[in-house]
C-alpha cells in the first residue's frame, strides 16, 4: 500500500509538505512564490496520473489480448479436436471427389496456419514478458484480427458444404461443439476491441469479427406417395 501511495500520490504528498513548510516558515517564504509552485506541481501531478492510468489500461488490454492469442492457438489450432481443420478431416468419409480435393487443400493450409498461430502466440507472450507489448499492441491486435478472419473463411466454407450436401452426422455434431466455444472467443475478442478503442487509436470494428452460424437441420424429403396429416 505504501508503494502504491508513493507511485500514484507523490505529487499530493509533495504539495502538502510544501504547504506545511510554508506555514512554518511564514515569515521567510513569501506566498507569491509558494502558490504558483503548488499550482504547477498540481498540474504536473494530474498529467502524470492521467498518463499512468492510460498505461495501466493498455497493460490490462495487452494481457487480455495475449490470453486471447494463447486461447486461439491452443483451442482452435494444432491437434485440438475443436479445430475447424479437424472437422474438415471428417469429410474424407464422403464419396465426393470435389469435397476430397477441397479437404486436401485445407490440410496443406492447416500447416501454414499452425506455424503462423504458434509463432504469433509465442511473440505476444515474449513481448508481454519483456514489457514491449504496448509498443506493438496495434500490430498484434491487427494480426490476430487478420488471422481470425482467414480462419473464419474455412468455417464459412464448411458450413456452405454442410448446407448443400449430406455430410456425416458426427461432423455436424463436432461443428456445433466448435461453434459454441468459438463464438465465446469471438465475443471476448469483440469486447477487447471495443475496450481498446477507448485508450488507443485502432481502426478495427467489433462486428468485423464474425460469429460462426448454426447449420440448419435438413428436413427429410417426402416421396410422392407420402401423405401429410394436419
Amino acid at each position: 500500500m505504501f508503494v502504491s501511495i508513493v507511485k500514484r500520490g507523490w505529487f499530493a504528498v509533495l504539495i502538502t509538505v510544501i504547504a506545511v513548510l510554508a506555514l512554518i516558515f511564514y515569515d521567510s517564504v513569501p506566498y507569491t512564490w509558494v502558490v504558483p509552485g503548488l499550482i504547477i506541481l498540481l498540474f504536473i501531478g494530474l498529467i502524470v496520473t492521467i498518463i499512468t492510468a492510460r498505461n495501466d489500461k493498455l497493460g490490462a488490454q495487452s494481457l487480455r489480448l495475449s490470453q486471447l492469442a494463447s486461447h486461439f492457438n491452443r483451442r482452435f489450432m494444432g491437434n485440438s479436436t475443436l479445430s475447424i481443420f479437424a472437422i474438415i478431416d471428417s469429410l474424407f468419409s464422403m464419396e465426393n471427389q470435389q469435397v476430397w480435393e477441397w479437404a486436401r487443400g485445407c490440410e496443406m493450409t492447416r500447416r501454414v496456419f499452425d506455424s503462423w498461430s504458434e509463432n504469433f502466440a509465442a511473440r505476444v507472450e515474449s513481448d508481454l514478458q519483456n514489457r514491449r507489448f504496448m509498443a506493438f499492441l496495434k500490430t498484434h491486435i491487427n494480426e490476430l484480427w487478420a488471422m481470425n478472419n482467414h480462419y473464419y473463411e474455412f468455417v464459412e466454407q464448411f458450413t456452405e458444404i454442410a448446407e448443400r450436401l449430406e455430410v456425416p452426422k458426427n461432423a455436424i455434431e463436432h461443428y456445433r461443439k466448435f461453434m459454441e466455444e468459438y463464438n465465446i472467443f469471438v465475443q471476448n475478442f469483440r469486447e477487447a476491441i471495443n475496450e481498446l478503442r477507448l485508450v488507443a487509436r485502432t481502426q478495427l470494428e467489433a462486428p468485423s469479427v464474425k460469429l460462426a452460424h448454426e447449420i440448419p437441420e435438413k428436413k427429410p424429403k417426402l416421396s410422392k406417395d407420402s401423405k401429410l396429416t394436419a
